[in-house]
């Protein structure tokens, strides 16, 4: 897709979505055999349940159909959310895995591994998992300091209650 369709999609299409409450994550356009689909993902600080995406969807459609955006090729439109292991590369999706655990690539090399606690305008406070019966430790960095960043699934995680619980014991 070339930048200036890209940037056309985005100027269209970007007002619409934020007027639904959401965000413009990403717009892609692949070629899938004779047609084209465009993929639009939109997400909030609060989640995007399925009626809000359907009503996204709808509205990015109708405003699609009555504009030459995408030419007159066929193309299937695809409304959803960021994945379970969504990269983070804007500072809203930092704040929004708070608590969430989080694979980062350091700008010096290496990876850590650790749960965001606190994010603020110069980077985040984690606490890194303790090893073998260590306790955890916490360490800050700086935005300048990730290379990359990404959301871990965690599918045995205990939630605060059960944490809280088994502190008291």
């Amino acid at each position: 897709m070339s930048t200036t369709q890209s940037e056309r999609l985005r100027e269209l299409l970007e007002p619409l979505v934020t007027s639904q409450g959401l965000d413009l994550e990403e717009i892609t356009v692949e070629s899938v055999g004779r047609k084209r689909v465009l993929r639009v993902t939109v997400d909030s600080d609060t989640g995007a349940d399925l009626d809000r995406i359907a009503d996204v969807s709808r509205a990015l459609s109708a405003k699609l159909d009555e504009t030459d955006a995408m030419g007159d090729a066929t193309y299937d439109l695809e409304v959803g959310t960021p994945g379970a292991e969504r990269a983070l590369t804007e500072h809203r999706h930092y704040v929004r895995a708070t608590d969430r655990l989080v694979r980062f690539q350091l700008a010096e090399g290496g990876e850590l591994v650790a749960r965001i606690l606190e994010v603020d305008e110069d980077g985040v406070e984690v606490e890194v998992p303790g090893v073998k019966g260590r306790k955890a430790t916490a360490r800050r960095l700086a935005f300048p300091e990730i290379a990359k960043a990404r959301v871990q699934v965690e599918f045995n995680r205990k939630d605060k209650k059960d944490m809280k619980e088994e502190e008291e014991a």
